[in-house]
């Protein structure tokens, strides 16, 4: 096999002669101590959400600190947990980040978290639907799970995406799994959804 001579793979750490996957991997989890995963919304009136996940579960640092070695280079950090945003906080849209986050440092709480005044609130899947083959001419009726695809009942939204997450087979059996709503206007956090992992 081939390794690729691209421009920048001096990055790709896979392509670097000797790359070891099992002992990347053990470094990686120990670089960076990563255990919980928030799934929340890329609305920029609740960038403080992954914030206000730490406080609630108390034992979380985030965002943490770069460490940095003697040479310069930033070799780790001190957060324990990582976000990923996506429209309107939706499960489905994090599954393969939360695949990844797991096989390279273990992941132990999953936390989904929708918010009021969401844009995924103000439209519906049918009407998404019509307005792309208005719009643009195109079926997208089969692109993506109805149910996934806006928010019209929020205990219903966490309940589904937490229930999405726990029937993935890219998403740990022993993660805990919570489904939080988060008030935009009060800061507070509710918890909606407690699914436990099973060891």
């Amino acid at each position: 096999m081939s390794i690729p001579t691209g421009k920048f793979q001096e990055y790709v750490l896979s392509a670097h002669e000797g790359f070891n996957e099992p002992a990347m991997r053990e470094a990686f989890a120990q670089a960076v101590p990563l255990k919980t995963v928030v799934i929340y919304c890329l609305d920029p009136r609740v960038t403080e959400i992954p914030q206000a996940v730490a406080a609630y579960l108390g034992d979380e640092t985030y965002p943490g600190e770069v460490i940095i070695n003697e040479s310069g280079s930033r070799v780790g950090s001190t957060t324990t947990l990582t976000a990923v945003a996506v429209a309107a906080g939706r499960a489905v849209d994090a599954i393969r980040s939360v695949s990844v986050l797991e096989h390279l440092f273990g992941v132990r709480n999953i936390v989904v978290v929708h918010h009021s005044n969401c844009g995924g609130t103000s439209y519906s899947a049918e009407g998404m639907i019509e307005s792309f083959h208005h719009e643009h001419g195109t079926d997208i009726s089969h692109a993506y799970d109805a149910g996934s695809v806006c928010i019209t009942d929020f205990e219903a939204s966490l309940t589904y995406d937490t229930k999405l997450l726990r029937s993935s087979p890219g998403v740990p059996k022993e993660a805990t799994i919570l489904g939080l709503f988060y008030n935009t206007d009060t800061g507070e956090l509710t918890e909606v959804v407690r699914n436990e992992g099973v060891s």
